[in-house]
């Protein structure tokens, strides 16, 4: 690397190049190495040859705290140089493609537009990641499609008698609302430091984990047949979780994922106090009074509320539809099977 450094200052970038790559060849993973590479590679065959070197480095840089300040500037520049090559090539692809997608104007295309923003290297693919069980083969779909739920009608139709039997429980057991987030001391907390016993992000269930809430059931009876008539999903110990999800004023839910690609998790909104938000992946919705939508928590999603007041919605569990009865059966024996498990000394 020194001898890189000295040829390159010579004005001999082919020799440092190969001196770089000598470099590497002992070390592949070496973030210096690595950045001098992009920019002897951009100074001898232009800026779009060097920007995958340079997005290969920038995976390997440390966080930006621990930057020393020498090189903050040449990161920062192979930052601007790999964001330059994805707007750029994704213009281009965008105009190379647009008469033919023209012509498919009518399809739902919304799923090639997100390809061709990671084909161009400006997003990044969602993977689901759930947290407590990976079940194979369930395509990752951030929102389902409404065929898929022909009860939605029903329960979009039921906004008002729910927000009724909402307001009464916001008016009579305020108190019950409790901190959706609650690590016990001495938990690693990550990204929910700011909600962590917070009321900022409160829930009054009706299921909990599978488990009935009696109280809350009686207080909200219509909405409780209501969610029985459905088809949610029930496992023994782990679902079905129903709730009212309130969020505070100017509160954000960061980013996460749930447990199980087994089950989709289902908005209804019913308090909307001004602009509200939720991402999916890479989808971002508003959400509107009276319309639900299904989604797949176990690929990283957040939420955030604008407004200047308080916003609720509706959330409940269903099974993924892609799953067989038998499979569902299996899937609710294997889980207690491995509780109890945890639980034999």
């Amino acid at each position: 690397m020194d001898r890189a450094l000295a040829l390159r200052m010579l004005g001999d970038t082919s020799g440092a190049l190969a001196s770089i790559d000598a470099a590497l060849a002992l070390d592949p993973y070496n973030f210096l190495a690595l950045l001098s590479k992009g920019a002897l590679v951009e100074r001898a065959y232009g800026w779009k040859a060097a920007a995958a070197i340079y997005r290969n480095a920038l995976a390997l840089a440390p966080a930006e705290p621990d930057l020393p300040e020498g090189l903050r500037g040449p990161v920062q520049k192979a930052r601007d140089t790999v964001a330059r090559f994805g707007d750029t090539l994704a213009e281009h692809l965008r105009r190379s493609v647009e008469p033919l997608r023209a012509r498919y104007a009518g399809e739902a295309l919304a799923r090639f537009d997100e390809g061709l923003e990671i084909f161009s290297g400006r997003a990044k693919p969602y993977p689901q990641q759930p947290l407590l069980l990976h079940y194979p083969r369930l395509p990752a779909i951030p929102f389902h499609d409404r065929a898929d739920f022909p009860w939605l009608a029903e329960l979009e139709a039921a906004t008002p008698f729910i927000q009724e039997e909402l307001a009464g429980a916001l008016r009579d057991q305020g108190d019950q609302f409790s901190p959706y987030i609650a690590y016990p001391p001495g938990a690693p907390v990550n990204q929910w430091g700011e909600l962590n016993h917070s009321r900022l992000w409160s829930t009054y269930f009706l299921w909990k984990d599978g488990v009935r809430q009696d109280e809350a059931c009686r207080r909200c009876p219509r909405t409780a047949a209501l969610l029985e008539s459905l088809p949610i999903a029930r496992q023994p110990g782990f679902a079905p979780t129903a709730m009212f999800s309130a969020l505070e004023a100017k509160t954000r839910i960061p980013p996460h994922t749930g447990s199980a690609n087994t089950r989709l998790i289902v908005h209804l909104p019913l308090i909307l106090p001004g602009p509200a938000f939720f991402r999916v992946g890479a989808e971002t919705r508003p959400w509107r009074i009276g319309e639900a939508w299904v989604f797949d928590d176990s690929i990283e999603h957040e939420a955030w509320n604008e407004a200047d007041a308080l916003r609720v919605i509706l959330i409940f569990d269903v099974w993924n539809p892609l799953l067989s009865p038998a499979e569902r059966d299996l899937i609710t024996a294997m889980m207690t099977a491995k509780n109890d498990f945890q639980d034999r000394p």
